[in-house]
C-alpha cells in the first residue's frame, strides 16, 4: 500500500489564530445553521478550527469562558450540518466548533491505515480518496453530510449491503475530551489499544453517535473495500393515480419480501440496494432507485429479477421519474451501465436547504398489513386528502445482507433488519402550512406502528427501533411515544449502558450535550 499525500491541506498557518465569527459578521447568518433550515441559532460565535490542536485550544477557551446570556450555555461541533434536529444550532448554544476547514484524506504509514479529519464530507472521501486509492468508505450518497456526524451514528450507503457498515472499517479516532477539571486533551482510541478505557472510546464512535464525548478531528480506516468498477443503476415511477389499495399492500409486500429472502453479501442479489420512494399521492409518483454490482456476473440478472419481483405483482405500468422525490431526482429513460463513481455523482442530492423533520425505523421482517393500511391511509388516500405536499415521504431503503455480518462489535446494535425505514417531510421557511406538515409525519409514524406504541420498539417482532443518524425528538415526548421503550433504547437496545459508563469517563461534565445525547447518570 503506498502512501497517499494529503489531499486537502490542514496545517495552520504559523501566527494566525483560527477563525472566529460573531454576530454582525456577514458570514453568521450562513455559519450558524445547517442544511435544515428550521433550525437556526444565535451563537456568541462560531469558531472554525484547521486542525486538531486548533480544536483543543478552541475547546478548552470555550469550556473556561462564562457565558454571556444565562439562556445559552452549549458548546456543538459542526460538521456538514446535516443535524436534523436542533442539536448543533439550537436557541440555547452559545458556541459552534466548526471543524469542516478540516477536511485532510491521507494514507498515514505509522497507522497502517487511511486517515479522513473530521471536517471531510462523503464527497471526500468518493471524490478525494477514491481516485487515488481505489478505496470507499459504504456511506450516504449525498455529498455534502460531514463525516464527523455519519462515521459515529454508524453510517450507511448504497455499498453497505455489498460492504457493511462505515463503522466496520473504523481502526481509530482522534478525539479532543474535556476531564472533570475542564482540562482538554487529545487522545487517540484504537480498536487494538491496550488500555480498555480507549478500547471503549473507539467502540463509542461505532454507533453511538455524534456530539456525545468531544470533538472529533481524525478517523483511520483499515480495510476499506473496492467499490465495483461498473455498476447497473435503474430509475423508475408508477402514477399514484393507477393504484388501489390492493396494489400497493403487492408493492410494499414484493420490496419487503425480496430483501428478508436475498441476505447473502457473496451474490449479485445479495449486494443489490433499492429505495423505495412512498411520496404523499399529491406528489403523482411512487418512485425505484436500485443499483448493483455489474462486476458480478450475475448483476444485470439480479436487477432484472428484483424489477420483475415488483413490478410484475401490479398493474400500474412503470414510468420514467417526473419529480423530486425527497432528496433524490434520477431520470432515466432505461437503466444504465456506469463507472461506480459516475452512478455516485448521479445520486447525490441533498434537494435545497429547507425546513424539514425526519424519522426512522428498522424492519426485521417485511410489513405487517397494518403497517401497509396506515401507510395506505396517510399517504393521501384516506387521510390527509386535502394536504398538498410533493416532498412528503417514506422512504424505504433496503439493509442487511453485508450490514448483519459485523467485521467487529460495534455501538450500531441493529444487525439483523431487512429494511431501514426514513419519514420525511420538507417545507419552506415561512410556510404557513407548518404545523400540519408537522402533525402529517407524527400522524402516519404513529398509525404505522400503533401496534407498538406508536414507535418501532426495538427487538419487536416485525421492527428494532430507530437511527440516531436521523435523530426524532418526539421520541421523548409520551405524546407520539406510547411505548414502554425510552428513546435510549430505540436508538442504542442494550449498548446504552455501555455508553454511559464511557460518557461518565471521557465527559464526567457532560459538556457535550443535547436533548439526545448520552446521559453521563441517569435524570433524576
Amino acid at each position: 500500500m503506498s502512501e497517499i499525500p494529503t489531499l486537502s491541506g490542514t496545517t495552520a498557518p504559523p501566527g494566525l489564530p483560527s477563525t472566529i465569527v460573531r454576530p454582525g459578521d456577514k458570514r453568521y447568518p450562513a455559519l450558524s445553521r445547517g442544511f435544515n433550515q428550521r433550525w437556526i441559532g444565535e451563537p456568541e460565535y462560531v469558531r472554525l478550527v484547521r486542525s486538531p490542536e486548533e480544536a483543543r485550544a478552541a475547546l478548552a477557551e470555550a469550556v473556561r469562558e462564562r457565558p454571556v446570556d444565562p439562556r445559552r450555555t452549549r458548546i456543538a461541533v459542526k460538521a456538514g450540518g446535516h443535524c436534523y434536529e436542533d442539536f448543533v444550532c439550537g436557541s440555547d448554544v452559545r458556541v459552534i466548533l466548526d471543524v469542516s476547514p478540516m477536511c485532510g484524506v491521507f494514507y498515514d504509514a505509522g497507522m497502517q491505515a487511511y486517515c479522513v479529519e473530521a471536517g471531510a464530507t462523503n464527497r471526500h472521501v468518493y471524490s478525494h480518496l477514491y481516485p487515488v486509492s481505489g478505496k470507499a468508505l459504504p456511506g450516504g450518497s449525498c455529498y455534502s453530510v460531514g463525516l464527523g456526524g455519519h462515521i459515529p451514528a454508524g453510517g450507511f450507503g448504497l455499498l453497505s449491503r455489498q460492504h457493511g457498515l462505515t463503522v466496520d472499517y473504523l481502526y481509530a479516532v482522534e478525539v479532543a475530551v474535556v476531564d472533570e477539571h475542564q482540562n482538554v486533551e487529545l487522545v487517540v482510541a484504537r480498536r487494538d489499544d491496550g488500555d480498555r478505557r480507549l478500547r471503549d472510546l473507539l467502540w463509542a464512535h461505532t454507533g453511538g453517535g455524534g456530539g456525545n464525548f468531544g470533538v472529533i478531528t481524525r478517523f483511520w480506516f483499515r480495510g476499506l473495500p473496492q467499490p465495483p468498477k461498473q455498476v447497473l443503476l435503474t430509475a423508475l415511477a408508477w402514477d399514484w393515480k393507477d393504484f388501489t389499495k390492493d396494489e400497493f399492500a403487492a408493492l410494499l409486500g414484493a420490496f419487503g419480501e425480496y430483501f428478508r429472502d436475498h441476505q447473502d453479501p457473496s451474490t449479485a442479489a445479495g449486494k443489490l440496494f433499492a429505495m423505495l420512494k412512498l411520496n404523499h399521492v399529491s406528489n403523482g409518483q411512487i418512485g425505484l432507485l436500485a443499483q448493483v454490482d455489474v462486476d458480478d456476473p450475475d448483476g444485470a440478472r439480479a436487477m432484472t429479477d428484483f424489477i420483475v419481483a415488483l413490478d410484475g405483482r401490479i398493474g400500474p405500468a412503470a414510468r420514467p421519474m417526473r419529480t423530486m422525490m425527497g432528496e433524490h431526482f434520477v431520470h432515466l429513460e432505461i437503466p444504465r451501465v456506469m463507472p461506480w463513481l459516475t452512478a455516485t455523482q448521479a445520486l447525490n442530492a441533498s434537494g435545497e436547504n429547507r425546513c424539514g423533520k425526519y424519522k426512522s425505523a428498522y424492519l426485521r421482517r417485511p410489513f405487517t398489513g397494518r403497517q401497509i393500511d396506515a401507510m395506505w391511509a396517510y399517504l393521501g388516500n384516506e387521510k390527509y386528502a386535502d394536504y398538498v405536499n410533493e416532498q412528503a415521504l417514506i422512504q424505504v431503503d433496503s439493509y442487511g445482507s453485508a450490514v448483519n455480518r459485523p467485521l467487529h462489535k460495534t455501538a450500531a446494535r441493529q444487525r439483523d433488519s431487512i429494511m431501514k425505514l426514513q419519514y420525511q417531510v420538507y417545507w419552506t421557511q415561512n410556510d404557513v402550512y407548518e404545523d400540519t406538515h408537522i402533525a402529517w409525519i407524527r400522524d402516519i409514524y404513529k398509525a404505522t406502528f400503533a401496534a407498538t406504541g406508536g414507535v418501532p420498539v426495538a427487538d419487536g417482532e416485525t421492527t428494532d427501533g430507530c437511527y440516531i443518524g436521523y435523530p426524532d425528538a418526539d421520541l421523548n415526548d409520551g405524546r407520539w411515544n406510547e411505548s414502554s421503550q425510552t428513546w435510549e433504547t430505540l436508538y442504542y437496545k442494550d449498548a446504552y449502558a455501555k455508553l454511559q459508563e464511557v460518557k461518565r469517563h471521557w465527559d464526567p461534565g457532560n459538556v457535550f450535550r443535547h436533548a439526545q445525547s448520552v446521559r453521563p447518570w441517569e435524570p433524576e
